[in-house]
């Protein structure tokens, strides 16, 4: 795993939306935070700097400082609403996604439009905090990516 500079971002790898509208993510994101282990995850969206979205699960996230997105809205919590069906708390949208026990989701169109990503589009995978990773769509890190001399895994 890639640090982009001393004391930077460290970098799990680059996941590439696919045709079929599917994201496999690094297996070390999925071994550091465990996110296979509830069959569903949660998805938030993205910084206006990063844009993409942040990955996590709702045992990571329940007891977290942003815990009470889950505890307010229990439709979201309890997996109610519909797959990829985003809801709006605190200026930043929510949703869950089943996923694959090797860390596969597969996401929508209207999710594409929503996070502002498209099939071929490159997301960096970079370890956020101990709550989840960030799938980082655009940004001076993706850009550093680009131009690292070492090697990066692409998924």
């Amino acid at each position: 795993m890639p640090q982009m500079n001393k004391g930077g971002k460290f970098i799990f790898g680059i996941s590439i939306l696919r045709d079929d509208l599917c994201i496999q993510f690094p297996t070390q994101a999925i071994k550091e935070y465990d996110i296979t282990s509830e069959g569903k995850i949660f998805l938030i969206s993205g910084s206006k700097k990063t844009g993409g979205f942040v990955v996590t699960r709702k045992g990571l996230l329940y007891d977290s400082k942003i815990g009470n997105i889950l505890k307010d809205t229990a439709k979201l919590c309890n997996y109610e609403l519909a797959q990829g069906e985003f809801v709006k708390y605190k200026g930043r949208l929510y949703c869950w996604l089943n996923i694959s026990s090797d860390g596969k989701i597969q996401i929508t169109p209207n999710m594409m439009n929503t996070l502002e990503i498209n099939i071929g589009d490159k997301l960096l995978s970079i370890r956020g905090s101990d709550i989840g990773f960030t799938m980082g769509a655009k940004g001076p890190l993706l850009e550093k990516a680009e131009n690292f001399h070492g090697e990066i895994e692409i998924y």
